[in-house]
């Protein structure tokens, strides 16, 4: 990898030539909202990179939350992830279908969860197709392992820290959702969510980052921040509608060296569908 390059993701190129090396571990944490019309475990099934097992990020989420796949307990997640045959002292390559897309939430779960080797794939699933590299139909049978987490709780934004946020504008809040959504000029795809963004907030939309599945260069990262008018010298929160595609945003901010960030876990799908929340719609 070139030193203009994030050091968290690695290329097809980097993967293909580890395959089978036992000490490295490939999840695929494909994942899409219903309209995109496309079902990750049946791509999975269809074929994956050899010795890839499936992370489901729906199952693998607190389901007492009444939110989608937040956060589980450290313990669940230690328990869920150590029945992947993944141990935190692993090498973890995460990749999703389109590339940059949802393989940086399960990046980020996996971090704050006390794993530190832990990289995305450039390009993805897709671009992994597209360049005739091996697939598999075999699904792995791996050996359970033991996960011990060791998890960050100031990497999170809970509701009462976001409200907190938007209320004294000391932390700049970056939102991945698509721009018409952010400005309240498109309906959310989860019924009963008012439409329109935080008071304060940046709009980033996750596919800012990346180019055909491929993060951008380290400086192309930085411009998109300070195209949307986002400091790096100071702290950022991001989120974004259910958590997901926020950690885009966080993969480039950890990419730059930004280390002041939290993920605001319970996103549009907790803010926008509450009565006591400040929304805000149109462009400024």
């Amino acid at each position: 990898m070139t030193n203009n390059k994030s050091a968290f993701v690695v290329s097809a190129d980097w993967l293909q030539e580890r395959l089978g090396d036992p000490s490295i571990r490939i999840l695929d944490a494909s994942w899409y909202l219903p309209a995109q019309k496309r079902n990750p475990k049946a791509e999975y099934d269809a074929g994956h990179i050899p010795g890839a097992v499936f992370f489901d990020q729906d199952a693998i989420a607190d389901h007492t939350s009444g939110l989608p796949h937040t956060l589980p307990s450290p313990e669940a997640f230690a328990e869920a992830v150590g029945a992947l045959g993944v141990s935190e002292t692993d090498t973890i390559v995460v990749y999703d279908g389109p590339g940059i897309m949802t393989a940086p939430r399960v990046w980020w779960e996996l971090r704050i969860m006390g794993a530190r080797n832990v990289y995305v794939l450039d390009g993805g699933m897709d671009g992994w197709h597209r360049e005739g590299r091996p697939v598999t139909t075999e699904v792995p049978s791996p050996r359970p392992a033991t996960f011990k987490p060791s998890f960050t709780p100031a990497a999170v934004t809970s509701l009462a820290g976001m409200k907190e946020i938007v209320a004294n504008g000391a932390v700049q809040i970056a939102d991945a959702r698509g721009a018409a959504r952010f400005y309240g000029e498109e309906a959310e795809p989860r019924a009963g969510l008012r439409s329109g963004h935080m008071p304060g907030a940046h709009s980033l939309p996750s596919g800012v980052f990346s180019e055909n599945g491929k993060l951008k260069d380290l400086a192309a990262l930085r411009q998109t921040f300070a195209d949307a008018g986002v400091d790096l010298s100071k702290p950022v929160v991001t989120t974004c509608g259910s958590g997901v595609t926020a950690a885009i945003i966080t993969l480039a901010l950890q990419s730059l060296g930004h280390t002041d960030n939290t993920l605001y876990d319970g996103s549009w799908s907790e803010w926008g569908g509450r009565a006591d929340t400040t929304v805000v719609t149109g462009r400024e």
